[in-house]
């Protein structure tokens, strides 16, 4: 099982009367998770910090009053509960079986007390824990634990279901979904851990699909593992790992084009560069319309005032960072996406999401960012039907495809 540091939880509580408290708090719970079963956990912590009143062991009660008494406000206190809720998080997710649980803990906090306050420390208590669920905290603990919610029936179409529900199926979105900026190490760690076990499963399934793609048909098929038609998954593996029209792979063009950044002298000729090494594979029916035009006109003005310059690696990857901005989805705060969806839609998913794979083969450092600009469309219509948003999931499933196919641990020789 996983030991989470508490001495981590309170360094920066040190400056706080109650830091004391909050660290026999968080032991507490650490031995719930250890020595009840979930269901037990689970209702201690619900009269704990739910009704707020009454709890089986007055020295933890009492070092609740403590933490109130000292007067922390919303953010301190929601750190608190945060942390709570990842102790018994971190234990189950050691075991298949308990994370089921998971769930079951995020959402007693939709549940109302079950008898009126018996003092001020029990009302305070309630009143932060209403406001905790209206925190980005509390968001990313909901997108956790949908990961671990079972559709009661099993014959649910996937177009007819949330494109919440599929989160499981991006590990690369993990990070960005389930993390925040006030995520301890250990809390980070763990969701590292979870994206890393699910790659690995997603990359054995994948090679051993494309594996037997090479064998002569048998009765008992290799289940594709995503969520694209046979041919469109053979397409784009054969897209991401071979000569793309007879010419170079998408690898070796990046290669050949990072040695090319390596010599050239000028930030106006990276640009320059990087404008045909985009394009160069774009349908040109497609680029002659306004495409080419607006990508060259936003490099180009991109930090002019660096012309001159030979780039360095910050440059670059800024540059490949605005580059994504404009080609998948602007920010948080003004998600548009209009020229990805269009892409999309004339081009297809496997040529936009090779674009975007040549950024990051050249510029590794530009790949979480990447991330990040799918989890913000991701949350953007995390509430839609997926068969309304099917350009996005199709798009996730081919940028799951391109990395595992390149900078992924799939051995080479599968292709």
């Amino acid at each position: 099982m996983s030991n989470y540091n508490l001495n981590s939880l309170s360094n920066n509580n040190n400056n706080r009367k109650s830091a004391k408290q909050e660290q026999q708090l968080y032991q507490h719970l650490q031995d719930l998770a250890r020595q009840q079963n979930p269901e037990e956990s689970i209702g201690n912590f619900r009269v704990l910090f739910i009704d707020a009143s009454g709890y089986f062991i007055p020295e933890i009660w009492q070092a609740m009053e403590t933490i109130i008494d000292a007067d922390p406000d919303e953010e301190e206190f929601h750190n608190i509960i945060n942390r709570s809720c990842y102790i018994l998080i971190n234990c189950w997710l050691q075991n298949p079986q308990l994370q089921k649980s998971i769930p079951e803990l995020v959402n007693i906090f939709q549940e109302k007390p079950n008898k009126l306050p018996s003092c001020w420390t029990s009302q305070r208590v309630r009143t932060l824990i209403r406001s905790f669920t209206e925190t980005e905290k509390y968001v990313a603990l909901q997108r956790l634990a949908k990961m671990f919610i079972r559709e009661t029936q099993e014959n649910i179409k996937i177009v007819d279901r949330k494109l919440e529900k599929l989160i499981d199926r991006y590990p690369y979105l993990y990070e960005h979904c389930f993390l925040n900026d006030e995520s301890t190490d250990e809390e980070q760690q763990e969701i590292k851990m979870m994206r890393l076990k699910k790659q690995q499963k997603y990359e054995i399934n994948l090679s051993k699909y494309i594996t037997y793609q090479k064998l002569p048909r048998k009765s008992n098929s290799v289940e594709n593992p995503t969520l694209m038609r046979d041919e469109e998954l053979n397409q784009a593996v054969k897209y991401f790992t071979t000569k793309v029209h007879g010419r170079q792979t998408i690898r070796n063009q990046a290669q050949q084009f990072k040695t090319y950044c390596d010599l050239t002298c000028s930030y106006r000729n990276f640009k320059d560069g990087l404008y045909e090494y985009l394009t160069d594979t774009i349908d040109p029916g497609y680029s002659k319309r306004q495409f080419n035009r607006k990508l060259y006109h936003k490099l180009q003005n991109t930090w002019s005032d660096n012309n001159t310059q030979k780039p360095n690696d910050s440059l670059i990857l800024g540059t490949c960072q605005k580059m994504l901005d404009f080609l998948v989805v602007e920010s948080l705060e003004q998600p548009k996406h209009f020229i990805f969806y269009d892409l999309i839609n004339n081009l297809g998913a496997t040529i936009v999401i090779g674009m975007l794979l040549k950024i990051v083969l050249f510029c590794h450092q530009a790949k979480p960012y990447l991330e990040q600009k799918f989890s913000i469309l991701f949350n953007h219509y995390q509430g839609a039907t997926t068969g309304k948003v099917w350009w996005l999931v199709k798009s996730m499933e081919t940028l799951n495809v391109a990395f595992s196919t390149n900078l992924g641990g799939i051995n080479r020789c599968c292709f």
